[in-house]
């Protein structure tokens, strides 16, 4: 077994510190302390006079010597390796096991050593008395536990360095930094965002398909046709058999004269004649360009429009052989010019002429509510335009806010579960214009009946107690998370309740939707948005009211500008048919519909509250709250 407990005890006076793992108790490590210490006298009064384990051999006052070890007691026998600094015992308490007493006794003196260590670097040199570790004792006390524990040596140089520096939360906490940071290997949360692209990039990659145009195939083939020797051989040695079986069939005549004086000559090498007979001169003399084709006969017909208040013909292009100018083909829309006419302002205004007001034209109307004209042109005449401009709102010094993510999953019309989590926000004012003065006060929190958890920034935010936090922070230009916060599931408020009904006869999906808001809002919920995920791509379907449809992701969505909190429940029904094989399946459809809202006022949600520290003072300003809806759903 390693060390079991570590302790500091002065050469002259009562225990100052006592560490001991969770299976040894510690009236048992204050027995073999008070037994050292009962040993450490008897040796100096020279009283002892045991030769147990070569104790002799050291002396008239063995443990007078900078370390060693003992075994101390006599029922419940304990090994003590000890190490003297400047007047203090650094003591390791460990078992006596005579089977591993080596290992046992070599990894019980290192710890004794890194444990000397903590406390010179504690004292800042060998100098080490009980008024300076007095000082330093939460730092001592955290370091031993970590050291009595197990702790690498790169770990323990982290800790000693960061003993005088920043504290207690650096030491316990940056074990995985401080390694990897010696090391010079990367944290896992710098390489992730890397592993998550190329994750994504190898799934877009794997889906992606790449598919050529039948032009182009064809085109390909004409140009490997042509490339191919065996397919030219093959077509010439058909076409000289030919010409050799109309030359064996023909009487040769030795004597007569040549048929080429009798051919006309060929203005152009190359033509040869279109075997073919199906293909016409036009196709041969089109072959290799580009022909737009026209449009089908249905294109050329009037489209008619059924909507109300637009029915009614609308007319197509008419394609005939008779040949029309531009003109007289936009005659009805231009007018005798080609650029002008049609649009004639003169027909819609009369011959009186408007009397057109001297200043900026017409941005004089902003600063009077005269109906002068006179009045407004004398008044914006003279008017500078900066004044006219909306002048943005400055801070006025450092504000706060909450924002809180409400979640919720409902059953049909039972809930679930839910879960609200809240962040309060510092925002202070810009670097430019605070400069480098930092932003310190205090506030306090009200409404915390329902919280569960409570959770701050330690380095920006220390707690003084009953509700109290004072806040000490440098500027920043992006609001900073200083507190954050979750509420007990049964004190969570619901802002909406929503019900889901689903009905499945027969090819025919009927679903329901009802929905109803809290009457303790403090104001009506405003742009919610319902989606309902839809189990296949329809192919009808009847909503009431009217939604947006989108096909590729199967959703329905339905924009409700505000539900009243005290209204009546509001119903989305939608009716879809669904294909028999889904049917056949035998697996039950499934629903799921999900909510999205967000608000922004006065008052949280959860009815925590934002107050100065006193009252009459204003050191900060609470700005309106905010809440939205985070995985809010029915199934």
């Amino acid at each position: 077994m390693s060390c079991l407990a570590l302790s500091l005890q002065p050469a002259n006076g009562s225990d100052i510190l006592l560490q001991t793992r969770e299976w040894f108790p510690p009236a048992r490590a204050l027995v073999a302390l008070s037994a050292f210490r009962q040993t450490r006298f008897a040796f100096a009064s020279g009283k002892h006079q045991s030769a147990e384990d070569g104790d002799s051999a050291l002396g008239d006052d063995p443990l007078a010597a900078s370390s060693g070890q003992v075994i101390v007691g006599v029922e419940s026998r304990y090994r003590v390796v000890y190490r003297l600094v400047n007047g203090i015992y650094v003591l390791g308490i460990t078992t006596v096991d005579q089977d591993n007493c080596v290992n046992n006794v070599f990894e019980c003196i290192g710890i004794v050593n890194q444990a000397v260590s903590v406390i010179v670097a504690a004292c800042r040199g060998v100098d080490v008395t009980p008024e300076k570790l007095n000082r330093k004792y939460q730092e001592i006390y955290m370091a031993l536990d970590i050291v009595l524990r197990g702790v690498s040596n790169i770990r323990l140089a982290g800790m000693l360095s960061s003993m005088h520096g920043e504290g207690i939360a650096k030491m316990v906490h940056s074990a995985i930094d401080t390694e990897n940071k010696i090391r010079g290997a990367e944290s896992w949360s710098n390489v992730e965002i890397h592993s998550v692209e190329h994750q994504v990039n190898v799934e877009a990659f794997s889906d992606a398909r790449f598919e050529l145009p039948a032009e182009t195939l064809a085109a390909g083939d004409e140009v490997a046709a042509t490339l191919a020797p065996a397919g030219q051989s093959a077509v010439t040695e058909q076409d000289q058999q030919q010409e050799k079986e109309e030359d064996a069939t023909a009487v040769k005549d030795p004597f007569a004269a040549s048929e080429m004086i009798n051919k006309p000559e060929a203005l152009v090498d190359g033509f040869k004649k279109n075997r073919d007979p199906s293909a016409t001169d036009l196709t041969v003399a089109l072959a290799g360009l580009d022909v737009t084709p026209l449009p089908p006969a249905e294109a050329t017909k009037p489209t008619h429009i059924n909507v109300e208040g637009f029915e009614g013909d609308y007319g197509g292009i008419e394609f005939s052989t008779e040949e029309a100018s531009l003109r007289e083909a936009f005659e009805g829309v231009h007018g005798a010019g080609a650029f002008g006419g049609g649009l004639d302002a003169s027909e819609f205004v009369g011959t009186t002429k408007v009397a057109r007001p001297q200043g900026l034209g017409g941005l004089e109307l902003l600063q009077t509510g005269q109906s002068d004209a006179a009045t407004v042109t004398a008044s914006g005449a003279g008017t500078p335009l900066e004044n006219l401009l909306v002048q943005k709102t400055e801070m006025k010094g450092p504000e706060m806010y909450i924002s809180e993510v409400i979640s919720a999953e409902f059953r049909e019309s039972l809930l679930a579960r839910v879960g609200v989590m809240g962040v309060v926000y510092l925002k202070t004012l810009p670097p430019k214009t605070s400069g480098d003065k930092e932003t310190e006060f205090s506030f306090r929190i009200d409404g915390t009946g329902g919280i569960k958890r409570f959770v701050m920034q330690s380095s920006r935010v220390s707690s003084l107690g009953n509700g109290m936090f004072h806040v000490r922070t440098t500027s920043s230009d992006k609001p900073i998370p200083i507190l954050k916060y979750s509420l007990l599931p049964h004190l969570s408020p619901l802002p909406l309740r929503v019900r889901l009904i689903k009905r499945h006869s027969g090819t025919l999906l009927s679903v329901m939707i009802q929905y109803v808001s809290n009457p303790d809002l403090p104001a009506p919920l405003n742009d919610v948005t319902f989606v309902l995920k839809l189990p296949v791509d329809p192919t009808l379907l009847k909503v009431s009211p009217k939604a947006v449809l989108n096909r590729s992701e199967r959703e329905l969505r339905w924009h409700i500008p505000e539900i009243p909190q005290r209204g009546s429940p509001g119903r989305l029904r939608v009716r879809m048919p669904v294909d028999s094989s889904e049917e056949d399946a035998g697996e039950e459809i499934e629903v799921v519909g999900y909510v999205k809202f967000s608000v922004q006022g006065t008052r949280s949600l959860s009815g925590v509250s934002l107050l100065p520290a006193s009252e009459g003072k204003t050191d900060f300003y609470a700005v309106n709250h905010r809440y939205e809806s985070g995985v809010y759903m029915c199934n």
